[in-house]
């Protein structure tokens, strides 16, 4: 491999980070689709997850780079009619919703998993132990049309057909991890509703793959577009690629021209970036962010980059948890600043912060105002009328609702 090329400091990295992910506009236009699918293509893909305590996470990230929007249409871009859908779920970096037009670019990774490659090792299994279970639900949903893997459970109550919850629903991810159905919606239970992807994506669904070398080899590239700057490690894990093929696509894009070397004031591993970046690109971003935002992905490369750490603490037993349940980093200005554990209080309208907490080195005056500011825009974004709830003991958050009380006129 080439030796490094390209000096970054630790500030112009930061800053091409951002850049790379959406934040370097300031922009108050209304939220359109237009504008929601641009923010999307920057980062590649929305992460999905079931943890609805605040939101669904792949909502919140529109919202820190565009500001309030109308969610329906985002719904409309995931789940509506082959015509109006611009995204469809897959695995990326996790479940993942991703561009229609990178489609093609993904087949490499369904003809592995049909070979059990990749998969997890159930997944792998049912694929060799079970194929008449798969060819039953396949054959089903032809001639049926859209089925969740509890419809078809409870089918097996008064049928022989079907092998059970677990082998059903195993089967079933092994279909849409192979490609063969995909993800028409989801149930309220967040349940996922399958059927063939060309009653879904239309013709997208039969647009011709590129070879596994040319389609990771671009898939690389949209990655260091979208974090700006990164290493080998960072490119693997944007896209959960396999290590090996990762290496060789490196040294063909950078042979190529399509990708530079960068030494990176600080960093351990050689960088990489794309050779008509600007790094002298600014950003400095005001927002908070859910854990599941693609900036919070890695947390080494949170830390390596902007000196902030940070771990979810979903999976914590809560007496061991140091900031709360879901905690969400606010950045101020392009640094992380503080961090604030929230809960959508739906009954009440009311938006709860359980807990604040100040970083070290930044002052509460300084922070406590704008933070105040993004919540109220959030329970806005959230539908909660009833605005900011402040609670929790720590020094910031007793600090944080003296600030709310004199904005909103209540009893601190």
């Amino acid at each position: 491999m080439p030796t490094a090329s390209v000096a970054i400091s630790v500030k112009q990295a930061r800053n091409l980070a951002l850049c790379g992910q959406g934040f370097e506009q300031d922009d108050n236009r209304p939220v359109t689709k237009r504008r929601i699918m641009k923010a999307i293509r920057k980062t590649n893909m929305l992460q999905v997850d079931s943890v609805n305590v605040l939101t669904r996470a792949h909502y919140m990230p529109v919202f820190s780079r565009l500001g309030v929007y109308d969610p329906a249409m985002l719904d409309d871009i995931v789940w509506g009619k082959s015509r109006e859908r611009k995204l469809f779920e897959y695995w990326g970096h996790e479940a993942s919703m991703i561009p229609v037009e990178d489609y093609p670019l993904y087949r490499w990774r369904m003809e592995d998993a049909k070979q059990g490659v990749g998969t997890w090792g159930r997944i792998a299994r049912i694929q060799r132990e079970k194929p008449e279970l798969i060819q039953g639900i396949l054959d089903h949903i032809e001639r049926n049309g859209p089925v969740g893997s509890s419809d078809l459970e409870a089918k097996g109550a008064s049928s022989s057909q079907w092998w059970g919850w677990s082998e059903t629903k195993t089967a079933m991810e092994y279909l849409f991890w192979s490609g063969q159905v995909m993800a028409q919606k989801r149930r309220s239970s967040f349940e996922r509703i399958y059927d063939l992807p060309h009653r879904i994506i239309g013709d997208a669904a039969h647009d011709p793959a590129p070879i596994r070398i040319e389609a990771q080899s671009d898939l690389i590239c949209k990655g260091i577009a979208a974090m700006g700057i990164a290493t080998e490690a960072d490119l693997r894990k944007y896209f959960r690629l396999p290590t090996a093929d990762v290496k060789e696509c490196l040294i063909k894009l950078v042979e190529e021209g399509r990708l530079l070397c960068a030494d990176v004031e600080g960093w351990k591993q050689a960088g990489y970036l794309c050779p008509h970046v600007n790094p002298r690109a600014r950003a400095k971003p005001t927002c908070l962010m859910v854990p599941f935002d693609p900036v919070m992905w890695e947390r080494d490369r949170v830390e390596r980059i902007f000196g902030f750490n940070y771990r979810i603490e979903i999976y914590v037993p809560a007496e061991k948890r140091q900031y709360g349940y879901y905690v969400l980093p606010f950045m101020l200005n392009g640094e992380f600043v503080a961090r604030v554990d929230l809960k959508s209080e739906r009954k009440k309208g009311v938006l709860l912060v359980q807990s604040a907490h100040l970083e070290d080195g930044y002052a509460q005056g300084d922070v406590a105002g704008p933070l105040m500011t993004h919540l109220q825009r959030l329970a806005a974004f959230l539908g909660l009328e009833n605005g900011v709830e402040v609670v929790g003991d720590a020094a910031f958050s007793r600090y944080l609702g003296v600030v709310w009380s004199a904005v909103s006129g209540t009893s601190p």
